[in-house]
């Protein structure tokens, strides 16, 4: 019998005001730019009717003497404040704004912080009888915050008619006009996967407003005082958007943290630009001799082999999600060379030795020598490579990179796997089992079996406690979600997918819902006790509570629950869902091809009730259903026989599977 089919699937709105974007109730992203504060947090001394700023009504609200309010977004938001007052009849009356990500840093005196030490100051407008309308500079934008505070520190009444923002955030998208969705039957796991597109989205900033402040970007960090003076107004990159890390810091480009966020940004909004903009940023600071930076201006240049590697890895997934030709030949040459230098550092044990002086990384310790995430870095770059070499038909590079990368493999099975603990040691003194290096390993396919990624998967699995995955290369008390997102690709890519859900729900549910947090963002990092503290900041009013290399489920989910994977801008693809125990997913993505998309239904014995995929006209793929052995057939009524669960040379369009 036919699977029955309750609707057909959305794919690419090309017309948006025609057809609405699929699980709109979901998307965290604002409707209008203008926003103002839903509720009403607290307050402290006298203020009447602090409600009436909440609720967009003719009311005013009036501070009197020393006072403040706190309200609440209800979700973390980005931008510019205005204030409209009646005018002072007092020449001393001053407003304040205050800001913060976290209830844990809400304040009347600061902000939270920006810089290694200290808190931000809090922003002052001091106010004058002939002006009723106050709003803050672009350079003090505040690119994270849930909560803001208004506050009144001198003796006299102010009276204030209205408090908004302006959301600057994704500055060229149109915010909810989403090009991918996710759905299935775990209302967390969806919340999950649109807390990661918002994140993701709040990384998303006018280039022109990057990370300035002196202490932010002088090596080793400057020590500012108790009340730190705040600025983003460093260009960072060309064009009108850009792709960075966070919202309230990390207004920068670093390479590392976009291999999370490119593939996110891909899934929920494909914004091409952005990305383009920000490895271009990176490209154009390539030294002489082949080196990428660690991080773009104003960062000052340090060595890091490891996001050297990143950027190389950020440019394959470019044109794999893109299928710019044109822009991956115009910047051939660059990758070759970026190539050539990392594999300089190869010696003769076959592996590449990360000097010291190249040792910069996601901020954990030990990174150098025979390194294994390092080098499993470098098999994926040299393995991503020959595809690209193929398409710029470059057989030298073709037969080279072959080669370096089967002699690696061998070499770092042999130096660096621990068979006793069942993983790869950081390097050949080590005692640490990196979560990133073994993460890597399987995501690179750098193991030599299947048993062998399944042994890596279950043993970094028994080191979870109740917040999730710790990440001991970075201290013993470390969650890096970062490092998370990789380790969640590793379990999908070892078949053992019911761990990968399980860790969704686990870890990034507890960022999701936890009151400290901001119940629509992903946080930087905490600690395995569930404490909001990264132990590589001494600040814990630092870290920021939506950063975009914190959001790895949201592609995750498509590319691997839902089984969509494409390459070269989708022009072949593969369908292999892996749904672990959901017993229902709907969930797609576009390119530049148009769209993809998957809808299943599982009874309860894990067999397919519904199954139906949508491909781009043009394009070629197959499906992989294992244990499946029906027949899917086409819109057109070709057929296709499942053999051994997999069905190949499928041409784009609508496929179903007969079901049993």
């Amino acid at each position: 019998m036919h699977c029955s089919l309750s609707s057909l699937l959305p794919g690419l709105l090309l017309v948006k005001d025609v057809v609405a974007v699929p699980y709109s109730d979901y998307v965290l992203a604002p409707s209008s730019r203008t926003l103002i504060p839903q509720t009403v947090y607290q307050s402290f001394g006298s203020v009447v009717d602090p409600q009436s700023l909440c609720d967009g009504s003719e009311s005013t609200t009036v501070f009197v003497g020393t006072s403040s309010v706190t309200y609440d977004f209800g979700k973390n938001i980005a931008g510019i404040v205005t204030l409209e007052i009646e005018p002072p009849s007092s020449v001393n009356a001053r407003l304040g704004l205050t800001f913060s990500e976290s209830s844990l840093w809400i304040s009347n005196l600061s902000s939270d912080a920006t810089a290694d030490l200290g808190l931000d100051a809090t922003l002052w407008f001091n106010l004058s009888s002939d002006q009723d309308t106050y709003r803050s500079v672009p350079a003090q934008g505040r690119g994270g915050f849930r909560y803001l505070s208004i506050v009144s520190n001198g003796t006299d009444k102010v009276v204030v008619r209205s408090v908004s923002v302006n959301f600057t955030a994704a500055p060229t998208q149109d915010l909810r006009s989403y090009t991918g969705f996710f759905h299935c039957n775990d209302e967390l796991v969806n919340r999950i996967w649109y807390a990661g597109a918002y994140t993701t989205q709040l990384a998303t900033i006018d280039p022109r407003y990057g990370n300035s402040l002196d202490v932010l970007v002088t090596w080793p960090p400057a020590v500012p005082s108790m009340y730190t003076d705040w600025f983003s107004n460093f260009t960072i990159t060309n064009g009108t958007t850009a792709l960075t890390d966070g919202g309230k810091r990390d207004r920068l480009v670093w390479a590392g943290d976009m291999s999370i966020a490119l593939e996110t940004a891909i899934v929920s909004t494909y914004d091409l630009p952005s990305i383009r903009n920000s490895l271009e940023a990176l490209f154009v600071l390539q030294t002489a001799d082949g080196r990428f930076p660690y991080a773009s201006r104003p960062f000052p240049d340090r060595e890091s082999f490891t996001y050297h590697l990143h950027t190389l890895i950020n440019a394959g997934n470019y044109y794999r999600y893109s299928g710019d030709v044109v822009w991956l030949a115009k910047y051939w040459p660059k990758i070759r060379l970026g190539v050539a230098w990392a594999l300089g550092s190869v010696d003769d044990t076959g592996l590449a030795f990360v000097s010291a002086n190249a040792s910069s990384d996601w901020l954990r310790a030990g990174m150098s020598g025979h390194n294994v995430e390092a080098n499993a870095m470098l098999y994926f770059v040299l393995q991503q490579g020959v595809h690209l070499a193929v398409v710029m038909r470059d057989r030298p590079s073709i037969a080279t990179w072959t080669s370096q990368a089967k002699a690696l493999k061998l070499a770092a099975t042999n130096l660096l796997w621990d068979e006793a603990i069942g993983m790869f040691r950081d390097n050949e003194t080590a005692t640490v089992h990196p979560q990133d290096g073994n993460a890597w390993a399987v995501k690179a396919n750098l193991t030599l079996s299947a048993s062998q990624r399944e042994r890596i998967s279950s043993a970094l699995q028994a080191r979870w406690g109740p917040y999730g995955a710790p990440a001991p290369e970075a201290g013993p008390s470390t969650i890096s979600p970062f490092i998370g997102g990789f380790e969640l690709q590793a379990h999908y890519l070892a078949g053992r997918n019911h761990a990968a859900l399980e860790l969704i729900r686990r870890q990034w549910g507890f960022m999701l819902q936890d009151p400290r947090m901001t119940n629509s963002t992903f946080i930087e990092g905490y600690s395995t006790d569930g404490t909001l503290h990264y132990a590589p900041y001494s600040n814990d009013a630092r870290v920021s509570h939506s950063h975009a290399w914190s959001s790895g489920p949201t592609s995750a989910l498509i590319f691997f629950t839902a089984g969509i994977q494409v390459s070269d801008g989708g022009a072949s693809w593969m369908i292999a869902p892996q749904p672990g125990d959901l017993a229902m997913v709907d969930a797609g993505f576009s390119t530049s091809l148009g769209s993809f998309s998957v809808s299943f239904k599982r009874a309860s014995d894990g067999s397919y009730t519904h199954f139906e995929i949508k491909a781009p006209k043009g394009s070629l793929g197959k499906v992989q259903i294992p244990s499946e052995t029906g027949v899917l057939v086409s819109s057109s009524g070709q057929r296709a026989r499942l053999a051994n669960g997999v069905a190949s040379g499928l041409h784009g369009g609508k496929w179903s599977l007969l079901c049993k």
